[in-house]
């Protein structure tokens, strides 16, 4: 499969223990209103793992210290045709501390069978599932102006 070139390289994170996965209501920026994973841009010179630890602490409070790159999305948007998010998907299996909210993000933990897909992102119905069931994989997204996914492809690696 190929890929887009990046304009941006980040990191979504979510901490799963069946059948709870944390998600976090994001209060400001890009993607405010919506339950997602924590997660940011990589700053210049920081590893996908500084920068996995770094946003989990910031973002939610919590330390992850055994945590699994479960693969790579990259998605584009119809309305801003000049710049394309890298995602890494990462699973956080084990960390100490407790969430708490902070400015960006309201922690809460939602069982599998009841995630908000209502006030998630569209694309997330789509490679949920994989994450889910252990795999990893790579995908392509593309998202129209009212950030629908308009394209696709995604690949079991």
């Amino acid at each position: 499969m190929q890929h887009p070139t990046p304009t941006k390289i980040t990191t979504l994170c979510l901490a799963y223990k069946h059948p709870k996965i944390l998600l976090g209501l994001k209060k400001r920026g890009f993607g405010e209103g919506r339950w997602n994973g924590y997660g940011g841009k990589v700053e210049k010179g920081e590893t996908l793992e500084e920068n996995v630890v770094r946003e989990m602490q910031e973002e939610c409070g919590i330390t992850p210290t055994k945590f699994e790159n479960r693969g790579v999305m990259y998605f584009e948007f119809s309305e801003i045709p000049d710049q394309v998010y890298e995602v890494n998907l990462f699973l956080i299996e084990e960390y100490i501390g407790e969430p708490v909210e902070t400015e960006e993000m309201k922690p809460q933990w939602f069982g599998v069978s009841d995630l908000p897909w209502d006030k998630m992102w569209d694309d997330d119905r789509i490679w949920y599932l994989l994450f889910l069931e252990g795999k990893k994989f790579e995908g392509n997204f593309l998202f129209d102006g009212n950030e629908k996914v308009i394209r696709h492809e995604i690949e079991v690696i």
